[in-house]
């Protein structure tokens, strides 16, 4: 199954990045025939593209040599129960003796790690009332009615087209067509900041698509500006897609999944929703509040009304390679990209599908450093101001331009910014 994801994922991806060129094509200023004048900035246009498919698309090797592959490589070694069983084995079939201080370490080691993922595992098991024996029975994927909000762009176009390449009925709602050749997808225009367009837009599909059975609440803006230079319509219109639009879909579509007491509520958030920094106050404020939403959805579901089988997805990524936030700077040092990398999408929507795959509530944190943010908080001021100049964050803000969910009453963007 997760060989037909990453195939799927594989034919999305190539199918998005067609689309980018389709769209730089057709967007781009019209080309001169005359060879001596225009070659030059033709050569510019294609190494400026060739550049920017690079940074989307991420290179082979090097991009991905950072902490999240050392973590994964550890995990299936150092940190393994499996084969850390061998490493005492191995000592006593050698001729140690069972009382020698290798043989009696490394047992010692392979116990401890055994039992922080004993402990990990039950954990799941109990969250997800599982079995100590048996796995659920495989999703059935032809069964599925997904909804994705946001699903024109970045993680949601790309989790959309992925999951339709696997022959799912995938419903996008946004307020742009999502651009796909797949026969499956059916886009709704939608405004999800707005109860009234999505109270409308879910009869429609009731009637013409069906329940749905798994929800995909990503739809995000971003502002990037001041406190006070944020004006009451970046705001409301923050809080209105970030926030108030999971309240819309869940009130439209959730009692289908309570009928049916089964199903998949995906909330994606952002690592933003578990800190602050400067500059983007009012989308970590937006996300924050996103997050314990998914923590009290949960426990309604569990105790009020007696659905624990509707499974709660919540998705916390660090910076993602979307439009939304290319315009956002980081360190180039090397030494940061390895603690600290972004992500690609595609990161993002192989663990989504991953968790609707194995069909348990679970909480996503990705990349590697994601998962110690809720404790910064916890330590010392001057600590935690530490970790705060180290990474960047108040500072990334300071050339961002807002690319995407931009306005009507605010200025078009310019020409350069929309060729990348």
């Amino acid at each position: 199954m997760r060989g037909k994801t990453n195939e799927a994922l594989d034919q999305a991806g190539r199918v998005q990045v067609a689309y980018k060129h389709l769209e730089l094509t057709a967007t781009a200023a019209p080309v001169a025939h005359d060879p001596l004048t225009e070659a030059a900035p033709f050569t510019i246009r294609t190494t400026e593209m060739e550049s920017s498919q690079r940074r989307e698309e991420g290179t082979p090797i090097f991009d991905s040599l950072d902490i999240d592959l050392v973590v994964k490589v550890l995990a299936n070694t150092a940190f393994s129960p499996f084969f850390l069983f061998f490493v005492p084995t191995f000592y006593v079939f050698q001729g140690a003796k069972f009382s020698d201080n290798l043989v009696v370490a490394s047992a010692i080691y392979w116990a401890i790690i055994t039992t922080f993922w004993s402990f990990k595992w039950f954990s799941r098991l109990y969250r997800n009332q599982g079995s100590l024996v048996l796995r659920p029975p495989p999703l059935d994927w032809s069964e599925q009615i997904v909804v994705v909000t946001g699903g024109a762009s970045g993680i949601g176009e790309l989790l959309a087209n992925t999951l339709a390449v696997r022959n799912v009925t995938v419903v996008v709602l946004d307020i742009n067509p999502i651009v796909t050749e797949n026969y499956n997808v059916t886009y709704y225009k939608c405004d999800v900041s707005k109860w009234e367009e999505v109270e409308a837009v879910s009869k429609k599909i009731l009637e013409e698509i069906g329940e749905p059975t798994i929800l995909v609440n990503n739809a995000g803006v971003v502002q990037g500006k001041l406190i006070l230079d944020l004006s009451p319509e970046d705001i409301q219109q923050t809080f209105a897609v970030n926030t108030l639009s999971h309240f819309w879909v869940l009130k439209a579509f959730l009692p289908s999944l309570l009928k049916r007491k089964s199903g998949h509520i995906v909330t994606v958030s952002s690592a933003m929703g578990l800190t602050g920094a400067a500059q983007i106050a009012d989308y970590s404020a937006s996300k924050a509040a996103v997050i314990r939403l998914h923590e009290s959805l949960r426990y309604e579901l569990d105790k009020k009304y007696k659905c624990p089988q509707i499974r709660t997805t919540l998705v916390c990524p660090g910076h993602v390679l979307t439009p939304m936030f290319r315009t956002v700077k980081f360190s180039s040092s090397a030494l940061f990209r390895f603690f600290c990398p972004s992500i690609q999408p595609v990161a993002v929507v192989k663990r989504i599908i991953a968790a609707l795959d194995d069909q348990y509530s679970e909480d996503i944190f990705l990349p590697f450093y994601t998962n110690f943010i809720p404790y910064v908080g916890h330590l010392p001021s001057f600590l935690r101001d530490f970790v705060q100049w180290i990474s960047g964050a108040d500072y990334a803000m300071e050339s961002f331009v807002k690319i995407s969910g931009r306005r009507p009453d605010e200025s078009p963007l310019s020409e350069d910014l929309r060729k990348q």
